[in-house]
């Protein structure tokens, strides 16, 4: 059985790791990483191509003015499409362009090169390793999604910032 420690030890790393690989495949590809929630959005709507602004909200678990917010702002740039639904007007469907699409996959092909480079100074038992825990950090992902968000003490229900009002005693 794992330890409080090891536990910790994986998520900090997985963390560090995440925040690492982002600014420097950035730096990489010469510009600023898309803030964190655009980014997600923007992989759901890849993965979910015609999604709803309102099914976005519920995926990510984020308020549908943040979601909104976010649109605009990919929209603006020239990242995400927005259709209106055929047999519901006031409903919109969301796509990535072929921009955000050779963005994305430059940015992981630089991201991929990398970790490429970085795991090609470690050992050889150490690599060997790493590569094959993937499918493992795949499955703990998978446990991850599989679990229901819960909010954390003190915060509203269904709103990530907002501080749940305390009731009197």
């Amino acid at each position: 059985m794992a330890t409080n420690e090891q536990v910790a030890r994986v998520g900090a790393v997985v963390g560090e790791l995440h925040r690492l690989l982002r600014r420097r495949t950035g730096a990489r590809v010469g510009r600023d990483p898309l803030p964190e929630a655009q980014v997600e959005l923007l992989l759901l709507v890849r993965e979910t191509p015609g999604i709803s602004g309102k099914e976005v909200a519920r995926r990510l678990c984020t308020a549908p003015n943040t979601v909104s917010t976010l649109v605009r702002d990919l929209t603006d740039a020239g990242l995400l499409a927005r259709d209106r639904d055929p047999g519901d007007r006031r409903v919109l469907r969301l796509r990535v362009t072929e921009a955000a699409r050779a963005r994305m996959a430059d940015y992981e092909t630089n991201r991929a090169a990398l970790l490429d480079e970085a795991l090609a100074e470690l050992d050889p038992a150490a690599r060997e390793a790493i590569l094959a825990a993937a499918p493992h950090l795949d499955a703990l992902l998978g446990a991850l999604r599989g679990h229901a968000r819960p909010e954390p003490p003190g915060r509203a229900p269904g709103n990530p910032v907002a501080v749940a009002p305390s009731r009197p005693a």
